[in-house]
């Protein structure tokens, strides 16, 4: 599988490293996190910024191994395409998604000869995959490393400041924002994007707790062989009555007999009536069995699986004065359509771009603020309401549903527009 898709991309996101661009008019950026999404926005700003000055904050020590995180990671095709701009894309390590399977668990469509199930495939839509699967480990220890080269490369200009936590950020007179981080210090631009997970974050303007939980883990598939087994490097979204369990296809180990596929599992029920808590492992499986696809394979093995809250964290602006918020920072999403980082990424790559040979720093931001709007609030809107369905208990709501995608699979060319979306965002 090729792993350099840039050229599939009809409109394709670029950044031309041989010409870099003016310094816009905040010469000292501060970035507020060393995660996927600041990393991307430091590196973005160092090499098309070149006489800008950026210091990097985080409060992890520097002696943690950041490559060791085993969460599990989805990027989309438009994702990849940055990460491989920077020369920080694993491609090695990367498990490709080919294609996506979207389907509602019985009952549904009692009496309906119609099956619920939406297919998108890289081929269909001329790309060679419509994004990937790694550790979050993978994506950040080579970030991290690209940004420690730019530091020795350019020490007077260019800070990575791990182990520094920031207390606070705070506007000064003539446009210029404090970062206090032991010791206060002005720059020009400071930039969020110490993110974090829902239950743990202070609550933001936009706020709604879903009442349900992620059950998240990996699982070990055995297909059968047959035709009607899915390709590797699949990806399902299964819609059940408690909520979507989600598959995402993991690289093969050295030792995977042919018929084994390994996956990263979500599976999302209600935290009032959890149905997953009070069972054991053995009884886990046997009801996730009941709710995979046919395609997916027979269950062989779960893993350990861990808990986690959902809610919709977001602010309704992304600027306020000289402080601009990105990724978890700015949105925390529901996993449902698994779009949160890329739409970091799309924030962090947006406000570089736009800030480029910016004559006036407020003006541009107020410019990467609008342009930002459509991508953001059509995807935060999508998740919330797929989110909020599950807790509707509305007769035929299920079936809606079911014929909702159904349709989708009657309709190409409505078909390919999502699959381009999920892919780059809405532009």
């Amino acid at each position: 599988m090729p792993d350099n898709a840039a050229a599939a991309d009809p409109a394709p996101l670029s950044v031309d490293h041989g010409a870099p661009l003016p310094a816009p008019a905040a010469t000292r950026l501060a970035v507020i996190g060393a995660g996927p999404v600041g990393l991307t926005l430091a590196l973005f700003a160092a090499r098309l910024w070149p006489e800008a000055s950026i210091t990097v904050f985080d409060a992890r020590p520097p002696s943690l191994d950041v490559s060791a995180d085993p969460r599990t990671l989805a990027l989309s095709l438009g994702s990849i395409q940055l990460l491989q701009r920077l020369q920080a894309w694993p491609a090695a390590q990367a498990q490709p998604i080919v294609q996506v399977h979207v389907s509602q668990a019985p009952p549904t469509l009692t009496g309906v000869p119609i099956r619920p199930e939406l297919t998108i495939r890289a081929l269909d839509e001329g790309v060679p995959q419509l994004g990937a699967v790694l550790r979050y480990g993978q994506v950040v220890a080579p970030l991290q490393q690209a940004w420690m080269q730019e530091c020795e490369a350019a020490p007077s200009r260019c800070q990575l400041r791990l182990g520094t936590p920031v207390a606070a950020v705070k506007p000064m007179a003539g446009g210029a924002v404090e970062v206090d981080a032991g010791i206060a210090e002005p720059f020009d631009l400071a930039v969020i994007a110490e993110g974090g997970v829902f239950a743990d974050q202070p609550r933001k303007s936009l706020a709604r707790d879903y009442r349900q939980t992620a059950w998240v883990g990996s699982v070990e598939l055995e297909v059968s062989g047959r035709p009607t087994d899915d390709p590797p490097g699949t990806a399902y979204e299964r819609f059940t009555r408690h909520g979507p369990v989600a598959l995402l296809p993991l690289p093969r180990e050295a030792a995977d007999a042919p018929n084994l596929r390994r996956a990263a599992l979500v599976w999302c029920v209600p935290s009032d009536d959890d149905p997953v808590a009070p069972l054991d492992d053995h009884q886990r499986g046997v009801v996730l069995s009941t709710l995979l696809p046919e395609g997916a394979g027979r269950l062989r093995a779960l893993g350990p699986l861990k808990r986690f809250t959902l809610g919709l964290n977001a602010e309704r602006t992304l600027v306020q004065g000289r402080q601009v918020r990105i990724g978890n920072a700015a949105q925390t999403l529901h996993p449902v359509a698994g779009q949160g980082l890329n739409l970091g990424l799309r924030d962090a790559f947006t406000l570089v771009s736009g800030l480029s040979g910016a004559p006036s720093l407020d003006a541009a931001l107020r410019r990467v603020e609008w342009s930002r709007a459509p991508d953001r609030w059509s995807m935060i809107a999508a998740t919330d309401f797929l989110a909020r369905s599950f807790t509707w208990q509305l007769p035929g709501l299920a079936a809606l549903r079911g014929l909702g995608i159904a349709a989708l699979q009657a309709m190409p060319p409505v078909k390919s527009a999502l699959a381009r979306q999920m892919m780059f965002g809405r532009r």
